[in-house]
């Protein structure tokens, strides 16, 4: 008689479980909004708090919801470094849900198993706290990298979730140069 109160509460915990990991939120533009306080975890160990982390300066978040939204912001992260681009940047995997953060250890070992060790201090995952960016930014079609600039009091100085093209960098460059002026 236990054995099947044990199963049907085995999956119920499974079902719970798979379903908060698929929740979406609509993309949204949250340009001129203060960026929500969240921490995350550098894969070089350091705790983040953002956006305190970039106070008194822009910062450059790229955030990216699935593991294929990597080549995204890898072409973001070329793009700002071959123009030259001076900011504070932070690559931030968003992984709502709990699975997600149950398998935490195990997704951080495989990023820094494909990212340089000279970089796990610029990429900063987000577990726990990650539903506030997807419901910031929206998480539906995670595809396409979030591109975010935050003014030096944290708000969304400009926004971008379309994929990388020349024409957003260059966008980008202006509003950094207006912020920086």
């Amino acid at each position: 008689m236990r054995r099947p109160l044990f199963v049907v509460l085995a999956l119920l915990a499974i079902a719970v479980a798979f379903a908060s990991c698929g929740t979406t939120y609509p993309r949204r533009d949250p340009t001129g909004e203060p960026f929500p306080a969240v921490r995350g975890n550098a894969l070089d160990g350091a705790e983040v708090a953002l956006p305190g982390v970039g106070k008194g300066a822009p910062l450059l978040l790229l955030i990216g919801y699935q593991q294929n939204t990597q080549f995204d912001l890898d072409r973001w992260l070329l793009g700002v470094s071959e123009a030259g681009v001076t900011v504070r940047a932070f690559e931030v995997p968003t992984l709502p849900g709990l699975m997600p953060g149950l398998a935490s250890g195990f997704i951080d070992g495989g990023m820094r198993r494909g990212i340089p060790k000279e970089d796990w201090g610029g990429v900063v995952t987000v577990y726990g706290d990650a539903k506030a960016i997807a419901q910031f930014t929206g998480n539906d079609d995670g595809l396409p990298g979030r591109i975010v600039l935050l003014d030096r009091d944290g708000v969304v100085a400009w926004f971008h979730d379309r994929g990388y093209s020349v024409g957003a960098l260059r966008a980008l460059q202006q509003k950094l140069a207006e912020l920086t002026r």
